[in-house]
C-alpha cells in the first residue's frame, strides 16, 4: 500500500511538529493524535485500510477507538475502528488546514 499524504498535512508537521491535544469539530470537542509518517505506514498497514476503508489513508486517532483519515481528495473524516468502512465515515474538514484551525492548545507535541 503507497501512502500518499496532503502536502497541507507535510507542511504542518515540518513547521509545527507533531499535534497531541483536543479539537473543536463544529462545537463538539475531540481528542487528536497526529502519527509521524512511520506511524502512518504502519498503522494503515497492520488496520487493513484497503480492505476495510479503501481509498482512505488513516494519520491520526483519538486514544477512543476512531481514526482520522483523509480520502483521495484531502478532506479529513473520522472512522469507527470497529465497524470501519467507508459507509461509516464522517467528515470533518474539507481538508487538512480546516481540520488543524481546529486545534487547541496542544497537551503534547514532542513525539
Amino acid at each position: 500500500m503507497t501512502i500518499q499524504l496532503p502536502a497541507l498535512y507535510r507542511v504542518f508537521i515540518a513547521t509545527n511538529g507533531m499535534f497531541e491535544g483536543f479539537a473543536d469539530f463544529s462545537g463538539d470537542e475531540h481528542y487528536v493524535i497526529l502519527w509521524g509518517e512511520d506511524e502512518i505506514a504502519t498503522a494503515n498497514s497492520e488496520m487493513d485500510m484497503d480492505v476495510y476503508a479503501p481509498g482512505f489513508v488513516a494519520f491520526a486517532g483519538n486514544g477512543g477507538g476512531e481514526i482520522y483519515a483523509f480520502d483521495p481528495g484531502g478532506a479529513v473524516f473520522v472512522l469507527p475502528m470497529i465497524g470501519m468502512e467507508p459507509e461509516a465515515a464522517t467528515k470533518v474538514a474539507d481538508d487538512f488546514l480546516e481540520f488543524a484551525r481546529s486545534f487547541q492548545g496542544a497537551v503534547s507535541s514532542g513525539r
